[in-house]
């Protein structure tokens, strides 16, 4: 399956592997994902579209245990306060639907802040733009093809 995320890799010649795994549209959770393709929990990373009070709307990228510190994230990315971009506004603002939002290939270039915790790994995976497909590549590499900013903003 070729979806925007894996294309712009393919362009930017960047390495990833695929993972696909039969979706279960009851349970979307990454828990789930990271069970179904074989991963630790702490290797899978999921992207959530956040609203900045001051720069509009980011991508936050942390690991499946983890959850979104907002207050970290505004700090990170010159906000005085983030909130989580309502569901109903994913899919038009990223241009991925929800259990598929990929920080790579959105529909517009959004900032990146990827979670300190990914630095640990090799690979990491994170979607691929679609439900049931994700991307496993190194964390160097998916900083650097979205120019993410490195911040401590799981917890």
């Amino acid at each position: 399956m070729k979806t925007n995320a894996v294309r712009t890799l393919d362009a930017a010649k960047v390495a990833y592997d695929l993972a696909p795994y039969e979706v279960d549209e009851d349970d979307l959770s990454a828990e789930t994902v990271a069970a179904k393709i074989g991963w630790p929990v702490e290797k899978v990373f999921k992207t959530l579209a956040v609203r900045g009070d001051k720069t509009g709307v980011v991508l936050a990228v942390i690991a499946t245990p983890q959850t979104l510190d907002l207050k970290a994230l505004a700090t990170a990315s010159g906000n005085k306060r983030c909130e989580l971009l309502p569901l109903a506004e994913v899919l038009p603002v990223t241009g991925y639907v929800r259990g598929g939002v990929s920080p790579i290939g959105t529909k517009k270039k959004f900032a990146v802040y990827l979670d300190e915790s990914a630095r640990a790994f090799e690979a990491i995976s994170v979607s691929a733009g679609a439900r049931g497909l994700q991307l496993l590549i190194s964390p160097v590499a998916l900083a650097a093809v979205t120019q993410a900013s490195w911040a401590s903003v799981g917890r």
